[in-house]
C-alpha cells in the first residue's frame, strides 16, 4: 500500500475490510473466518499463523504462502490493534474481534 511521507496510508477509507474480505472470498473459497495470530505453535519465535475455518467451524487446509498473506493483509487493515492477542476476522460482515471475546460469546 502506497504511503504519505508522514507514513499514513495515502488511501485511508472504510471499505478496505469489506474489500478485503471479498478478496479472501475469493482466494479461500468456503472460509468463513481466518484467526490471526503471532503465536504458531510450531515456531518458537514470535511468527504469523493464520487459521481458517469454514462455516460449520471445520479448519480449513491453507498453504503456508496464503496463510502468510491472509495474516499480512489483516494486519495491515488493523494496525492499531493488539496482536499479542488472537484476532478473529469474519467475512461475512468483515468485522475483526478478539479471540477470546468471541469465545466468551458463544460461552452465554
Amino acid at each position: 500500500m502506497l504511503a504519505t511521507p508522514s507514513g499514513s496510508p495515502a488511501c485511508a477509507d472504510d471499505g478496505r475490510p469489506r474489500r478485503l474480505a471479498a478478496q479472501f472470498a475469493d482466494m479461500i473459497p468456503g472460509a468463513a473466518t481466518i484467526r490471526v495470530s503471532l503465536t504458531d505453535p510450531t515456531q518458537t519465535w514470535p511468527h504469523l499463523h493464520a487459521v481458517v475455518k469454514d462455516e460449520a467451524g471445520r479448519t480449513l487446509e491453507l498453504g503456508r504462502p496464503i496463510a502468510r498473506v491472509a495474516s499480512c493483509w489483516i494486519l495491515r487493515v488493523w494496525p492499531e490493534v493488539d496482536w499479542m492477542r488472537p484476532h478473529i476476522f469474519c467475512l461475512a460482515d468483515a468485522t475483526l474481534t478478539r479471540s477470546d471475546l468471541v469465545a466468551a460469546e458463544r460461552g452465554r
